[in-house]
């Protein structure tokens, strides 16, 4: 992948999103386990000249990029070095504070499109007065050595049974997820114990010491509210204001944070389904039995998966719902979703695949970013659990309880199965001595539901819950309500602090 096709970048027109294959997985996977505690670390002394040596960076000149030498692990740094690569936004020289440090989500997003892209972001409020500061994540984006496991997709992510009936449907997903992680962990040997977020979260100190500012202020979507929580919890004297929009619960194991999130999507699902069935105009009306006509193509697709483009794979029930699952990160993805399940009722699964290879970011020339395979490293280095495949196996039906619809896989997600021990599984997040940290979540929200956001921001020592009443994933928007309190908060964090509870409508 060349940099230079970054000036090819598109505005954003959807929010940040953390996304979870289903293929491999029995439901959504959260990279939520906690059992190391969380002390503070020692923060690196600020740099008084940078290092990144800034180059513009397109037509915008307020737009630069550099890269970061870090650790492959910070303590011990004989062990070698990491190239993150790092973009900012400047801010206004006449009003600007500081520097922002951003995330979008993930594990797996390069992070450095958010600073490139600021201005389809964020609000002209803090455009002009902060710098901001996008990187990509160690194994991720263009920071080398980058997380890379596979090359074709198709192979492990369709043509899988969900509900397999025989011995050789049943052992498929098992083959292929100990293939994937023993691709992952032999293409991949020199970085793998490292990627994980601890240590992401130490490279934030480095940007933010070689910066050359002693506290620095943080925006992470998603993912990103986790990784900042993580930093919040090892360099709370650093942080000078914090806002986590979309986070999960902290402190549950990988199989209830996967529960919730299976809720969360089910939930969503249950939504859109509903409006469908109210609106007439809806394509997927089907004379207002949205819920019963999805129902029945679901078990049509798991006995006859249908056409879709030529020389690709035929639509199963396991892509049709990967497919579901992203068009719930967006409401302004219903309308698609309505159509592409019309046109798989007719017989046609090209829409559902579609939104299927965007699930997957499946470019134009039939590659792949390689997002999945570093979420799916990144998401284990943070976990100790690795279940059997029996046990894996075992937990199947309190998915298919909670989230019938989204969830109907009979078997395990081998997820984490094969992968090697995690060495640096996720610490605790407390977030003491960080001071008031804002944590936003949305009602509707299917990937990181509104009941994990509050024990997000329960965990911390002064979290203050912001609640958004909307559909979709993360509630961040500007000109509104919510992109207005986290806005004032971040621009003045003493004097705009909202109180815990706070709602937007």
């Amino acid at each position: 992948m060349r940099l230079t096709s970054r000036s090819q970048i598109q505005p954003i027109t959807f929010r940040p999103m953390r996304r979870v294959p289903l293929l491999l997985a029995a439901a959504a996977l959260i990279s939520a386990c906690t059992v190391k505690s969380g002390q503070p670390s020692t923060p690196i002394t600020a740099d008084a000249g940078s290092p990144f040596e800034w180059t513009p960076f397109g037509p915008d000149a307020r737009v630069q990029t550099g890269h970061l030498q870090v650790p492959l692990e910070h303590a011990d740094p004989a062990k070698g070095t990491i190239d993150l690569f790092v973009a900012r936004h400047l801010a206004d020289p006449a009003k600007r504070i500081g520097s922002l440090l951003v995330n979008p989500g993930g594990p797996g997003f390069g992070g450095s499109d958010f600073a490139i892209q600021a201005e389809s972001v964020y609000s002209p409020a803090l455009l002009d007065r902060f710098d901001i500061v996008g990187w990509d994540p160690r194994g991720t984006g263009y920071s080398l050595p980058t997380v890379d496991c596979i090359t074709d997709y198709d192979h492990f992510y369709t043509g899988i049974d969900i509900t397999p009936d025989t011995p050789q449907e049943r052992q498929l997903p098992i083959d292929l997820a100990k293939e994937f992680a023993d691709d992952c962990a032999t293409k991949n040997a020199t970085i793998l114990p490292y990627v994980g977020t601890n240590e992401s979260a130490r490279d934030m100190d480095s940007i933010r010491a070689a910066l050359g500012e002693t506290t620095i202020s943080y925006f992470g979507f998603s993912y990103g509210s986790e990784l900042g929580a993580t930093w919040a919890t090892l360099f709370p004297d650093t942080v000078r204001a914090a806002a986590l929009d979309g986070a999960v619960d902290p402190a549950a194991d990988q199989e209830q944070g996967s529960l919730d999130q299976a809720a969360g999507f089910e939930q969503a699902i249950t939504s859109f389904l509903a409006a469908c069935s109210a609106t007439a105009d809806c394509a997927f009306h089907n004379g207002g039995d949205a819920e019963g006509a999805f129902d029945a193509l679901m078990l049509r697709l798991d006995d006859h998966p249908i056409p879709t483009e030529d020389r690709r794979p035929e639509l199963t029930r396991g892509m049709a719902l990967n497919a579901v699952a992203q068009a719930m990160y967006s409401q302004q993805l219903w309308p698609v979703l309505e159509r592409a399940l019309a046109d798989a009722q007719s017989g046609n699964g090209s829409a559902m695949l579609a939104l299927f290879d965007e699930y997957f970011r499946r470019q134009p020339d039939g590659t792949y970013e390689n997002m999945l395979e570093a979420f799916q490293v990144i998401t284990c280095a943070d976990s100790a659990a690795r279940p059997t495949v029996a046990e894996d196996d075992a937990n199947a039906a309190d998915f298919q309880t909670i989230a019938p619809r989204f969830a109907p896989n009979t078997n395990g997600s081998y997820f984490c199965t094969f992968f090697p021990p995690a060495t640096d599984q996720r610490i605790a997040i407390t977030g003491a001595g960080a001071g008031p940290i804002l944590v936003m979540g949305t009602t509707g929200d299917p990937a990181t539901p509104l009941a994990s956001t509050r024990k997000m921001a329960q965990a911390l020592e002064d979290g203050r819950l912001v609640v958004v009443h909307a559909e979709g994933h993360t509630g961040y928007l500007p000109g509104t309500c919510s992109g207005d309190v986290i806005d004032q908060y971040l621009i003045d964090p003493i004097g705009h602090t909202p109180a815990d509870g706070f709602e937007c409508p």
